[in-house]
């Protein structure tokens, strides 16, 4: 949130706090109906709880049903249990499928068929449908509120068949068409449809090759096929190519952020666990440990190895404790540089950006610019520890091993990713600490070496 934003968000609180305060409940009833849900539901969740109760009563059934749209689960149960069995069934009816659907996967059992028991039995047998569905996969995000026709009705009874069914439809940019037994067969514009000629046959206008997926695509690959071909909504079928919901760009958003968000949490050997259930101090803390100790335990097994081979040229360390000096620059600057690498590749992996011929451009990329930014800096350090100690010969070595280091740190850092990719390793999980465990190992091994073998000539 940018600052404007911010401030502009604690006028708004403010003023429903003030109102809620002198209990002007018609002034505030007109104030938030300017105001678009999403915003609504983030004022609500800054409230406390009584002052939550008022506000979300006074809101009218169309606004309190897309404000619990956007709560987390907790709060929509709170909230939807301040209400009446009527008031209730009222709301619900008019939530979105997939966002209420979203809202039960995290309820308990016996609450959720609390809810669903509220719902006409229409929206219940859909909603229990969904229910059955991975909540990361493309069935799991999906809606059954779609609009579609059968191919061999004209456009005038298809249009016709809009006007009744369109109100309950979450989206009308496309038409899907159907054959007699559901199959998905065609898609239209709603723009095309409307402009097309009343007696013409739908399959006439129609276009045959439609992006689709199956129920159990990956929530990640949706994203990836809505973004490439710029879709506000793709379709989903099952094994049959029955259609069975389409999923709409709103949600495919959500997903880019919830994916985005979980592999920043692997990539630092953490998970999203530990932000959730923020009433539950225990479970937050067991969450925690159980999801970094894994990680930090390989990674100080790294830095016993790291320490064996500093060990192993101790007697290189007796003649000359100037080498010491310039360890934590080598380790630092690989580090980085395999860090640069490998957050290019894992997001590229995550994007589809990088198979086939692209793996090895990627490879070639990485070793290059490791190769250049590595001389850059190499120089940079060797006139450096010139300065510092006023030793040629370690001035080089320290160079060299700069050049060497950050040249294997881009490679290892681009390779790691891939190679557990291709193991079937979620690389945002693995890469991070295997890497900086392997380029501490290889830096220091390569410092040593080199210093083992030109300072013998020179000094020692």
């Amino acid at each position: 949130m940018t600052l404007q934003s911010e401030r502009k968000f604690e006028d708004r609180l403010q003023v429903v706090k003030d109102l809620l305060a002198r209990n002007e409940d018609v002034a505030l009833n007109e104030y938030i109906q300017q105001l678009h849900p999403a915003d609504v539901a983030e004022i609500l969740l800054k409230l406390d709880y009584e002052d939550q109760e008022k506000f979300f009563s006074i809101l009218s059934w169309e606004q309190a049903s897309r404000v619990l749209e956007e709560v987390d689960s907790e709060t929509f149960t709170s909230l939807i249990g301040i209400l009446k069995k009527e008031q209730k069934t009222l709301i619900l009816d008019q939530m979105s499928q997939d966002d209420m659907v979203d809202l039960l996967a995290d309820l308990s059992e016996e609450k959720r068929k609390e809810i669903i028991s509220l719902l006409d039995l229409e929206n219940a047998q859909e909603v229990r449908e969904l229910l059955v569905y991975q909540e990361d996969t493309a069935g799991g995000i999906m809606t059954k509120d779609f609009i579609a026709v059968r191919k061999d009705i004209t456009v005038y009874q298809a249009i016709e068949d809009l006007r009744e069914s369109a109100g309950d439809a979450e989206t009308v940019y496309y038409v899907y068409v159907v054959d007699n037994e559901e199959r998905l067969v065609g898609v239209l514009s709603l723009r095309e449809l409307i402009v097309s000629k009343p007696n013409k046959l739908i399959e006439d206008i129609m276009h045959e090759q439609v992006i689709s997926v199956n129920l159990d695509t990956d929530q990640e690959e949706v994203a990836r096929l809505v973004a490439k071909y710029d879709l506000l909504a793709i379709p989903v079928v099952d094994k049959d190519n029955k259609l069975m919901g389409i999923i709409t760009v709103d949600d495919i958003i959500d997903v880019i952020e919830e994916e985005a968000t979980e592999d920043i949490y692997k990539f630092a050997g953490t998970s999203e666990i530990e932000y959730t259930d923020e009433d539950k101090l225990s479970s937050r803390i067991y969450a925690s440990v159980k999801s970094r100790l894994p990680w930090l335990i390989i990674t100080m097994f790294g830095g016993l190895l790291s320490a064996k081979v500093i060990g192993s040229y101790e007697a290189a360390l007796n003649k000359n404790t100037s080498i010491a000096l310039f360890m934590p620059l080598l380790a630092g600057m690989g580090g980085n540089v395999g860090t640069q690498s490998s957050t290019l590749t894992v997001r590229g992996i995550a994007m589809g950006n990088i198979k086939g011929k692209e793996v090895l451009k990627t490879l070639l990329q990485e070793f290059s610019v490791g190769f250049l930014v590595g001389l850059v800096c190499s120089i940079i350090a060797a006139l450096l520890s010139l300065v510092v100690q006023g030793d040629i010969a370690l001035s080089i070595v320290v160079g060299i091993a700069m050049w060497a280091n950050m040249i294997t740190a881009a490679s290892i850092g681009t390779l790691v990713p891939l190679v557990f990719k291709r193991i079937g390793v979620d690389p945002a999980v693995a890469s991070a600490p295997f890497i900086s465990t392997t380029i501490d190992i290889t830096g220091l091994s390569i410092y040593f070496t080199l210093t083992t073998i030109l300072l013998n000539k020179f000094i020692l």
